[in-house]
């Protein structure tokens, strides 16, 4: 990080210019982005649990998501939210397609990655236990942007955790 007196300032996104930049040229309105610290989120769910590590309103949302040998997430889609998943451990069953008649089931292990668009149906079941990461849009009421077809743990057509 340069001191002070050789941080150049942004203004309407173009750059001073025209001299030495020192302290009494820089905007004081201008603010250097800061850091954020903070403890995941843990979500309990039937099947597992999911760590929320970063849930940035509008832009992204990404989670750890920890699923038991056996169990499996509900067959669901959503309606504006994309999801990338991607296996970092265990084993899994991927089911995915446009219709609930229409499902491919392929075997995914570490590293196998699945971008579902908005609409696309898919469900996840452990083989093994199995740790996955989703990236998604996070456009307002994320969290809500789920429809559940079918639930193993009588979520069906809610919005539950």
């Amino acid at each position: 990080m340069f001191p002070p007196e050789r941080r150049i300032v942004l203004r309407h996104n173009t750059q001073l210019r025209g001299g030495p930049v020192t302290q009494d040229t820089i905007d004081p309105a201008a603010q250097a982005p800061q850091a954020e610290i903070y403890r995941a989120a843990r979500q309990d769910k039937p099947w597992g649990h999911e760590l929320i590590f970063a849930a940035i309103e509008g832009k992204y949302v990404g989670k750890i998501i920890q699923v038991e040998a056996g169990h499996s997430l509900s067959l669901q889609y959503h309606r504006e939210k994309e999801e990338t998943i991607s296996v970092v451990t265990g084993d899994a069953l991927m089911l995915h397609g446009p219709a609930a008649d229409q499902l491919t089931e392929q075997r995914f292990g570490p590293g196998d990655t699945i971008h579902l668009p908005a609409g696309v149906l898919h469900r996840v079941t452990a083989i093994t236990d199995v740790t996955f990461v989703e990236s998604s849009t996070a456009q307002r009421g994320w969290r809500e942007d789920v429809v559940r077809l079918d639930d193993a743990y009588g979520r069906s057509g809610t919005s539950a955790p």
